[in-house]
Order: C-alpha cells, then structure tokens, then sequence
C-alpha cells in the first residue's frame, strides 16, 4: 500500500502561476512512474476556498481555505508574487498568508518556497540565521528586508535545517527543486525518471549558478544533431572525438565539424567539454568521491584534465567549487 504524503501548496491573488503548476505536476509524475506508491496528494488553500487569479491570469481552484488545512502537512510549498514598480519588481508581502504559513510552518514535516516565496517565509521569521536563495531579480529586497537571513542569489535551491527547509530560486527551477524533493522521498530513479518525462535535458542539482548551466542550449533544427547531445550525455567516459562523433554521424569530420557548430554555436570539442564538466560538477556537487574518480566518471581523464577543464569552463578549480556548491544540510 502507498504511504499518503500531503503536499498543500499555497494560492492566492496573483501568485505566479508556474510556481504553482510545476510543482505539482512534478508530484503527479512520481505518482505516475511510482505506479501510486509515491502517495502524493496535491492540495491547493487560499485565503478562501474557490478561485483564485494568478498573475498569468488563468483562474486556480484552491481547495481548502487556509483554515480548513489543519495540521496534518508533509510538505507545505510556498510560491510567490510581484508588483511590477518604477524600480522593477518587488515581492508581494501579504500578512495573512504570512500568518497562515507561520502558523502552519511548524506542524509541516517539510518546509519549500518557491522563487519570491522566499520573502513570505522570511516575513514569518522561518529564514533568520539561515542561508537562503531566492529569484535573482528580488534578492536584494530580501537581504535589505531581513538583516538576519543571508541571500545567495546564486544556486537553484538551498536545503537547509537539516533537510526541513528549502528555498528555490526563479521560474523553472521550481521544477528542480520539486524533483530535489522526489529524489529525497522516492530516489534518484524515481526523480530522474520524472525528468525525461518533463523532457528535461537534466536534472539540475542545488550547488548549481542559476546562470551557468552549459548544456542548457535551445533545440536545434536537426534531430539527429539534438539525438547525438543526448547521446554524448550518456557516453562521456567514451571516445568523444570529432572523428568518433562524426563516424557515428555517418558523415566526413570535416562537414560533421561544420554543422555541429552551425546548430549548436560550439565545435565538437568544446561541446564535450562543457558535458564532460557538467557531469563532473554534479559530481563534486553531490558526493565526496576523489578528483581521480570524478575525472575517470565524467570522461575527463585525469585529474590534470579535470583541473583544466574546470578552469576554463568555470573560472575556479574542482576543490574550491566542491567546497562553494556542496549540497548537504547545513
């Protein structure tokens, strides 16, 4: 029998909308490659039962006001909202959701804001002393708003008070940090599984820049330039040269070079390189193996590759990223 895990998710007036739906879709796909056993029950409250217009404009259905949620919530997620100003825009900070989450905050196994929902649960004091994250665009008002939080308008989500905690940063990422979530309950299988149903090149971990994600490129106009990217994702330890990849191709290096830079604005090498790094950063990210063994896994080599590699793709070395983007509790 599946173990029911209730997740509330807080609506209300001009709450963005994909801060709401991504998340839950996200559960609804655990349930779905789980065959149930996740036991996700989604539940939408708001200042009142009934609808509930977001910032997109589409109408939300909440179904329980937020005096009828009571006390039994696994995980309660907080998204937010804006007000558009001269200055850009501002988190809206409405005290009674603020006051509904206080309350409810502390019978919640499990605790997530979601882009600007950061500044709902800073204004119920849940964030002080903590190392939080928010969408980059209102960090500043974050950090000037409460002195005692620190602000890393960096990573995509930070797990903090030993894994009770979470804050995400903007927009899509709301879609890593549900999977971050489903990984934690279900296991990575269950949350990778998840994202190639969300058609997800990858599942981003916290530690990384909401910025600097290099395999994050558009689609191309070739299918079999878009099929070989998924290919090399999943061969890096392989043979990843211009002559290798252009065989498999079935066309000369020279025309496989011309077009493989043409669709994806990088040469072959460079391209691997960024994967190779990618797949090495989630592993400096998320366990504590040698720098041998990180460069052996993501097709580097050596740990003189690694260092190389790292250096010019992000600017620092494997240890001092390992020690910046480490995800643990903290």
């Amino acid at each position: 029998m599946p173990t029911s895990h209730r997740v509330v998710i807080a609506v209300f007036p001009d709450v963005d909308l994909l801060d709401v739906t991504g998340p839950a879709e996200v559960f609804a796909l655990a349930n779905r490659e789980t065959g149930g056993r996740a036991g996700y029950q989604v539940c939408l409250a708001g200042p009142a039962a009934g609808e509930v217009r977001t910032s997109a404009g589409v109408r939300l259905i909440a179904d329980l006001s937020f005096a009828e949620v009571g006390r039994g919530v696994d995980t309660l997620l907080v998204p937010g909202a804006v007000d558009l100003t001269d200055a850009g825009p501002v988190a809206r900070i409405d005290p009674d959701v603020v006051s509904w989450v206080r309350d409810t905050a502390r019978y919640a196994h499990r605790v997530a804001s979601v882009c600007v929902g950061a500044h709902v649960l800073a204004a119920a004091g849940l964030l002080d002393g903590r190392t939080v994250t928010t969408h980059w665009l209102t960090a500043a008002q974050l950090a000037a708003d409460h002195p005692a939080v620190t602000v890393d308008p960096d990573p995509i989500f930070v797990r903090t008070d030993r894994g009770r905690l979470w804050t995400g940063a903007g927009i899509s990422a709301c879609l890593d940090l549900s999977l971050a979530l489903v990984a934690e309950d279900q296991g990575e299988e269950v949350a990778l599984a998840v994202a190639r149903q969300l058609v997800m090149y990858l599942r981003r971990q916290g530690g990384q820049s909401q910025f600097s994600v290099p395999l994050s490129r558009p689609a191309t106009s070739r299918r079999d330039i878009d099929e070989l990217r998924l290919w090399i994702a999943d061969h890096l330890d392989e043979d990843l040269s211009a002559q290798a990849l252009a065989a498999r191709m079935c066309l000369s290096e020279r025309h496989f070079a011309r077009v493989f830079k043409q669709e994806t604005g990088a040469s072959p090498a460079s391209y691997v390189e960024a994967a190779r790094v990618e797949s090495a950063r989630r592993l400096l990210e998320t366990t504590d193996c040698p720098l041998d063994e990180v460069a052996h896994t993501s097709g580097l080599g050596s740990v003189e590759t690694l260092h190389r590699a790292v250096r010019r793709q992000l600017a620092t070395t494997p240890a001092a990223y390992r020690r910046r983007f480490r995800t643990q509790p903290a």
